[in-house]
């Protein structure tokens, strides 16, 4: 689980290559005249350390505890600096920021004609490879030059300048805005879910509608497309219209394989757009371009050419497993899928300091639900508990409730009786507090605390009967999001016909031939 508590400047020498640490210390060799500098031994002391302990440092003697705090911001500084020294020429956005600091230098050094000249390149690159962000700035740059640097030609040039900077300020003002009505849609997802009511969708669409009404997609470049291919993704999920999800990500990353080179320029973007794209055809349970889809996004992460850094590492090994455990859920290929649960919570201790709590607890649930249609049951409430215990609210709330309810079913079928009538009152509070309990929940809750009272005679009867209560509910535009955590149908099937779940899910997923 991601520590965010843990100290920053541990956590970045942890973080470093071997190469990187080579290159740090011949970099501070040439700022002290002795290797054996305070900062030096500090990095080499943090570098052997597992875990960062402030009294094994100050045990060495290198340094007074008030001089610590100090000592550490000017070796965090120091890391970052010689990081900075050995980027990669290939990374354009660092080309772009390094010749924007040469022209800076020159001009300061009232060398204009050579500061325009550098400025002007520049600029040519950074609109080819649509940072405009980046081009404005060069405009308004160049703009502060030329007001200075006296020439013949400054009338046809301030005109120049003057539209590029208008247009520029106009297609940047768009990205802010789509940009920000995605991150708005992205916000309520993360808290509150899906639309639980008319009332919700009604004002999910009303806001949508008034913010996207103002834009034209057909002038818009790449960024553009981009944050309103977005927009239109987090407005889709959170409606539940997951065909609409599917065309948007689908438009997302076309974009991309469109532009091969954005890839490379903006590859957490594409990983995203991939995501979005299987979970999209995983909700539509799509099998046939679920699986074209992950294997054409892991044979891009395997190219080359793609970027590799520590970022890019975390978020690719985030999307493919999740994704490949998606797709053994949506086969019902429990027991084959068990391999890829060590797999995970090794990686899962790589890239630790890259990953948040809600991520982990994703895993969690999907292990889960692995388990429980393998029919391991104490094994799925091992994970279940995992995300039950987590004491932060912040995570999305939705996958709290469904882990309860399962959590619920495993002691059922692991005949707990006596942890289940504690387990049924916590669960309700709980949902209560989260103002989520909808149908599905409520019956689910009534339906095991009345199994007791039941005979065993009537049990399947009862079985039957709930089963064609769901069917009804999964109709039911806000109440099928249950079923996309928690395939109950196929768990009363199993249970009717005395047969694995994971054979009632497998023949089911052979009549979807998508």
């Amino acid at each position: 689980m991601a520590n965010h508590q843990k100290d920053f400047l541990f956590v970045l020498i942890k973080s470093l290559s071997k190469s990187e640490k080579r290159q740090f210390k011949i970099f501070a060799s040439r700022l002290e005249t002795s290797s054996n500098t305070k900062f030096i031994e500090l990095f080499n002391i943090l570098d052997k350390s597992e875990v960062y302990d402030e009294k094994l440092i100050l045990k060495s003697g290198i340094i007074k505890k008030v001089q610590l705090s100090n000592l550490k911001s000017y070796l965090y500084k120091q890391i970052l600096v010689s990081i900075r020294l050995n980027i990669p020429s290939q990374n354009i956005r660092y080309q772009l920021r390094e010749q924007i600091d040469f022209a800076a230098i020159l001009y300061n050094k009232g060398l204009y004609k050579q500061s325009l000249k550098i400025l002007d390149k520049t600029k040519i690159l950074a609109l080819e490879n649509d940072e405009k962000l980046m081009a404005y700035e060069i405009v308004e740059f160049e703009k502060l030059i030329e007001s200075q640097y006296i020439t013949r030609s400054i009338q046809g040039r301030a005109d120049e300048l003057v539209i590029q900077a208008k247009e520029l300020n106009y297609r940047n003002t768009i990205s802010s805005k789509l940009s920000n009505l995605s991150l708005q849609l992205y916000g309520i997802m993360l808290k509150t879910g899906y639309v639980k009511s008319d009332e919700e969708y009604k004002y999910i669409d009303d806001y949508f509608n008034k913010h996207i009404s103002k834009f034209d997609d057909k002038k818009f470049g790449f960024r553009e497309k981009y944050w309103f291919y977005n927009a239109y993704l987090w407005r889709s999920f959170l409606v539940q219209d997951f065909l609409s999800c599917y065309k948007y990500a689908l438009k997302w990353v076309t974009l991309f394989y469109d532009n091969p080179s954005m890839i490379h320029l903006n590859p957490v973007f594409f990983l995203k757009g991939n995501h979005y794209l299987l979970e999209s055809l995983y909700m539509l349970k799509y099998k046939s371009k679920f699986k074209k889809y992950l294997e054409l996004l892991e044979d891009t992460i395997k190219d080359s050419h793609f970027p590799v850094n520590d970022n890019i590492a975390s978020l690719s090994f985030l999307y493919v497993y999740n994704n490949k455990l998606n797709y053994h859920i949506l086969e019902g290929t429990f027991a084959e899928s068990e391999y890829l649960i060590p797999e995970v919570l090794n990686k899962l201790k790589i890239h630790t300091d890259h990953l948040d709590e809600h991520h982990e607890m994703l895993f969690y649930y999907k292990f889960a639900s692995i388990y429980f249609g393998n029919e391991k049951y104490a094994e799925c409430i091992f994970y279940l508990e995992k995300i039950i215990n987590n004491k932060n609210l912040s995570m999305r709330e939705d996958l709290m409730c469904f882990a309860r309810i399962l959590c619920l079913i495993a002691h059922y079928e692991l005949g707990k009786d006596y942890y289940l009538e504690n387990q049924l009152k916590n669960t309700y509070k709980f949902l209560i507090k989260m103002n989520d309990l909808h149908e599905v929940q409520k019956e689910i809750i009534k339906f095991l605390k009345n199994l007791n009272s039941i005979y065993p005679t009537d049990i399947k009867k009862e079985f039957v009967k709930m089963r064609a209560r769901f069917i009804e509910l999964e109709k039911n535009t806000y109440e099928k999001r249950a079923f996309l955590y928690l395939d109950i149908i196929s768990w009363l099937e199993s249970k009717i016909e005395n047969r694995k779940i994971s054979d009632i899910i497998k023949e089911k997923a052979k009549l979807i031939n998508r």
